[in-house]
């Protein structure tokens, strides 16, 4: 057994290992953070104090994916950009600091608003111009929703923490966000049921997984429903509640076993596939339970 165990860690290439072990630290972190506001809630809004926590873990993932990967990611950006390879250290350290913020609920005003800011800029500058490259192809549009929706559960995040007018905009406006990429999402789901759940990208549920085209309809609808009471702010609390504990249950029974099986893959591109798609699908997961944590309960 040690023997294996040792075989699978040697096996796990340093990019992986970064990105895991960060992912780790801040769960404690931000576990430690919110064990109160945990201990407080009752029923499904033990979930909803999990908000910050799904949001900032998959924040230090992606950040230990730019400083360890930096020479691959800066092939990304667009090569008119001075200083490429600084750019990509530079959002890692970023990210590892909005992971951070949030996680311990810190400035969160400051670290949610700049980091919608930033996806914001990346949509303009790097995932729109290649979805009009095809404007067919329906991923490249799915990458730019996403982005757009942890734009709106930043937004969310840094409003539910300034109060006030300034605030109550920045959570409206990351409430439509969140609405559009989950009626969105709810449609591709139907379209491509045996898509992995959560955010439709191109990996296909495995065939190991039970009743996988169950779980896309079924997935597609509770996302499609929640989608439009968000949208029409009617229940709109309980829809993203619903909403956000389903997402969370998907991780745990669904993405942790393939990120399993993919870390122990010898091909780096498979690690940080299954990791990757862990990470989308837990921040998605954050935003929407930062939606239902900044709702109001009279909702």
């Amino acid at each position: 057994m040690h023997t294996m165990l040792l075989a699978t860690f040697l096996e796990i290439s340093r990019a992986s290992l970064s990105m895991c072990s960060a992912g780790i630290v801040l769960f404690l972190i931000a576990l430690w953070a919110a064990k109160s506001d945990i201990a407080q809630a009752g029923g499904l809004d033990k979930v909803v104090a999990l908000a910050n926590l799904c949001f900032a873990i998959p924040l230090a993932v992606f950040g230990a994916e730019h400083l360890s990967g930096a020479k691959f990611i800066m092939l990304a950006i667009p090569s008119y950009m001075p200083w490429r390879l600084f750019l990509a250290y530079f959002v890692g350290v970023a990210l590892l600091c909005a992971a951070l913020s949030i996680a311990t609920k810190i400035q969160v005003r400051w670290s949610g608003l700049l980091f919608g800011i930033m996806m914001c800029v990346f949509v303009a500058m790097l995932h729109i111009p290649r979805a009009l490259v095809n404007p067919g192809a329906r991923i490249p549009w799915t990458i730019v929703i996403r982005e757009m929706s942890f734009a709106g559960g930043a937004w969310i995040l840094a409003g539910a923490a300034m109060r006030g007018r300034s605030g109550s905009k920045l959570i409206t406006v990351g409430r439509l966000l969140l609405a559009i990429a989950a009626i969105f999402f709810g449609v591709e789901h139907f379209l491509h049921p045996a898509n992995c759940p959560g955010v439709p990208l191109e990996k296909l549920t495995p065939a190991w997984i039970p009743g996988r085209l169950l779980v896309g309809y079924l997935t597609g609808a509770i996302i499609l429903v929640a989608g439009v009471c968000i949208l029409l702010n009617r229940k709109a609390r309980m829809a993203a509640t619903y909403l956000g504990a389903w997402l969370v249950l998907l991780v745990l029974l669904i993405y942790v076993p393939i990120l399993i099986a993919q870390i122990s893959d010898p091909n780096v591109a498979a690690q940080i596939e299954g990791i990757n798609y862990f990470a989308d699908t837990l921040l998605f997961g954050g935003a929407i339970l930062a939606l239902a944590s900044a709702t109001p309960r009279t909702d």
